[in-house]
C-alpha cells in the first residue's frame, strides 16, 4: 500500500509542479502590456482601419446573445468578461489536466445550451472550419481511449464571451481546448480571427471510436508540395534548416508580444504560379472563417503578397517530418510537426512524428485579438 501511495503522491507533486511552471509562464506573459507580434523593426502601423466590409456579421451577434440568455447569473460570471479583458490572452492549447480554464465546457452546458453554442460557432465558421473543430474535438476521446486519461473529452472545450454582443459595439467570443483555440473579434462587419490554435494528435486516427479521422492532413500536404515545388535555389533560401530535431513553433501560447523577423524565401521574387500556390496554401487556413469574411481577410494577404515570406525546417521527402512558416505584415501562419505526447505509447522516439501537429495563425501587427481595431475604436468612442 505504501508503494501505492507513494507513486499516486509523486503523480500528484508531478501535477503540480507542471500546473505551476505554467501557470507562472501565464503570468510572465500578462504581466507586458500587449504590444503584437512584431519584427525587430518594431510595429507596422495603418494596416488596418476601421472601415465597412459589406459582410453582415448580424448571424453571428444574434446567436452570441441567444446563447447568453440561456445562462444564469453564476454561469454568466464565469462566461462573461469585458470587451478588454485579459482573459482574451489566457488560453492555451494543453488539456484540462494541467490548465485552468474560464467559462462553460460544451460538456457541462445543458441541451440547450449546447446547441446555442454551437449556433455561434456555425454562424462564425465555414462549413469547413466547422468540420476542423469537430475532427479535433475527436482526437481527445482517442486519446483518452489510448491513455485512460480522463482530462481529455471530446466536450471539454469552453467557450466565453468578451463584451456584450452588438451590432455596432465591439465584442468577441473565445472557445478554449485542447488542440483547440479560437479567437473570435466582432466590431460592425469587420472580423479577426486570431490567435487562432489548431492541432491533432493522433494526425491520423487508425482505432477506436473515430477510426479514421483524420485532421489537418491537407495543411500537412499542401505545405509539403509547395516546397517540393520550388527550384532547388528557391528550397536553399527557403531552408532555416535541413533536420528537424525538436518543436519548432514560434507564435503559440504566451508569445503574443514576440518579436520575429522574417526568413526563408520571398514570395516578391516567385513566379506568378508559385504566388498562386502559396495564396492557396494561406487560404486553407483563412477559410475556416464565413465564406464573406474570409475573402476580407484573404484581400488583405494578396495586398500584402510581395511582402510574404515562407520558411522551412526539416525533410522535403515525401514521408518527411517538418516545419513551415508564412508570415506578413498581416499574416502570420506556423505548421510544426511534434514530438509525440499523448501518442507516445505508440511511437518508440523523442523526435517530432506526422501524427502530431500544431498549428497557429495570428494577426502581427497589434491587430491579434482585434486590438488595433479595438484601441482605435476606443480613442474615437470614449466609454
Amino acid at each position: 500500500m505504501s508503494c501505492v501511495a507513494t507513486g499516486q503522491d509523486q503523480y500528484s507533486d508531478g501535477l503540480l509542479s507542471v500546473k505551476k511552471r505554467f501557470s507562472d509562464i501565464e503570468a510572465a506573459a500578462l504581466a507586458e502590456a500587449f504590444k503584437g507580434v512584431r519584427t525587430g523593426d518594431g510595429l507596422q502601423k495603418g494596416l488596418f482601419p476601421i472601415r465597412s466590409t459589406g459582410v453582415t456579421t448580424a448571424p453571428i451577434v444574434s446567436a452570441a446573445k441567444q446563447y447568453l440568455e440561456l445562462l444564469s447569473t453564476p454561469e454568466l460570471i464565469r462566461s462573461q468578461f469585458a470587451i478588454d479583458d485579459p482573459e482574451w490572452r489566457r488560453w492555451f492549447n494543453v488539456d484540462n489536466g494541467i490548465y485552468v480554464r474560464q467559462g462553460l465546457s460544451l460538456k457541462e452546458m445543458s441541451e440547450d445550451q449546447r446547441t446555442a453554442a454551437w449556433k455561434i460557432l456555425e454562424a462564425s465558421l465555414s462549413a469547413k472550419g466547422l468540420d476542423l473543430s469537430k475532427s479535433i474535438m475527436k482526437t481527445d476521446r482517442t486519446l483518452s481511449e489510448l491513455n485512460g486519461n480522463g482530462f481529455l473529452d471530446e466536450d471539454l472545450y469552453f467557450l466565453t464571451i468578451m463584451g456584450t454582443p452588438d451590432a455596432t459595439e465591439p465584442w468577441g467570443w473565445q472557445l478554449d481546448g485542447h488542440h483547440l483555440v479560437i479567437n473570435y473579434f466582432v466590431m460592425g462587419d469587420q472580423v479577426v480571427m486570431t490567435p487562432t490554435f489548431l492541432g491533432a494528435e493522433p494526425a491520423v486516427t487508425t482505432s477506436g471510436h473515430y477510426a479514421g479521422n483524420e485532421v489537418l492532413q491537407a495543411e500537412q500536404d499542401m505545405g509539403l508540395a509547395f516546397m517540393q515545388s520550388l527550384t532547388t535555389e528557391q528550397q536553399e533560401r527557403a531552408t532555416l534548416a535541413n533536420r528537424k530535431h525538436h518543436d519548432d513553433m514560434q507564435a503559440a501560447a504566451h508569445k503574443d508580444n514576440l518579436i520575429l523577423d522574417y526568413a526563408g524565401l520571398k514570395v516578391e521574387d516567385l513566379a506568378d504560379d508559385k504566388k498562386q500556390a502559396i495564396l492557396n496554401l494561406i487560404d486553407l487556413y483563412v477559410s475556416n472563417m464565413r465564406e464573406g469574411h474570409a475573402e476580407v481577410r484573404m484581400q488583405e494577404v494578396r495586398d500584402n503578397l510581395n511582402n510574404t515570406w515562407f520558411a522551412w525546417v526539416g525533410s522535403v521527402a515525401d514521408n518527411g517530418v517538418f516545419y513551415y512558416r508564412i508570415h506578413s505584415p498581416v499574416i502570420l501562419i506556423e505548421f510544426d510537426h511534434q514530438i509525440p505526447v499523448g501518442t507516445a505509447v505508440l511511437h518508440n522516439t523523442n523526435r517530432p512524428v506526422r501524427d502530431h501537429i500544431h498549428t497557429v495563425i495570428r494577426t502581427p501587427n497589434g491587430n491579434d485579438y482585434g486590438k488595433d481595431l479595438l484601441g482605435q475604436h476606443l480613442r474615437n468612442h470614449k466609454h
